[in-house]
């Protein structure tokens, strides 16, 4: 793996303070026979990528053994791209990306049920990269007091992928990236069509309108092009 392919430390904070497209990459999504071509062709347009599959069942030794596999799998793909430097994290499992950290892994991606911020903190160090899950404005604020580097937002609209039957809607949206002193990310339903309205927050993070699109690089490229346009 190049040095430059998969950013840690003190470079993922950097990548994060511009980032625009975090991938949630759920291989389940994606047809059996191939699922990382389409993370293949998105891979030069994203900034964060978290590997979050859905292991059957509920068990968590399923769970982590699905998410170790997959992200070993991901991360020989990036090897094949030093082309593409960017920040690879984990959802949930703490302990996977305790495992894989010196393979690539810069940190995690919490929910609010999952471990503590606090306790994560602890295990992973101080460098590693936390995100936290966070669906009103109570947690964005509580957030600002959580070792954590960055948010998720959402669900924004609703999403199939998460079984959300309605969103916290775009304003909404606004009112949290203001209130954090963290990078926000929206999330949740969030596609070309709609995308547009989270301009000026620039972030977004997406799962099945990049991984399910026909041509996956250009669904990415078009959201990229849609966060960044300014009114």
């Amino acid at each position: 793996m190049s040095v430059s392919a998969l950013l840690r430390g003190p470079e993922a904070l950097q990548r994060l303070s511009r980032a625009r497209l975090c991938l949630l990459f759920t291989p389940e999504l994606l047809p059996a026979a191939d699922p990382l071509a389409a993370l293949e062709s998105a891979l030069p347009h994203i900034d964060l990528l978290q590997v979050r599959p859905k292991a059957p069942g509920s068990r968590a030794g399923a769970q982590a053994r699905a998410t170790h596999d997959w992200s070993l799998r991901v991360i020989d793909l990036l090897a094949a791209h030093p082309d593409c430097p960017l920040v690879l994290t984990v959802n949930d499992r703490v302990d996977v990306a305790m495992a894989l950290r010196e393979q690539g892994i810069a940190g995690v991606h919490l929910g609010e049920d999952d471990t503590p911020p606090a306790m994560a903190r602890e295990l992973l160090g101080q460098d590693a990269l936390i995100g936290l899950s966070t669906h009103d404005l109570d947690a964005v604020i509580e957030a600002n007091e959580q070792p954590v580097n960055y948010l998720g937002f959402g669900p924004i609209h609703a999403t199939h992928t998460k079984g959300y039957l309605q969103g916290l809607g775009s304003e909404l949206a606004w009112i949290a990236h203001g209130a954090s002193g963290l990078p926000l990310f929206p999330i949740g339903g969030i596609d070309a069509s709609n995308a547009g309205e989270l301009n000026r927050i620039g972030r977004a993070a997406v799962s099945s309108s990049v991984l399910c699109a026909s041509d996956p690089g250009a669904a990415a490229r078009e959201l990229r092009r849609l966060l960044a346009e300014r009114d």
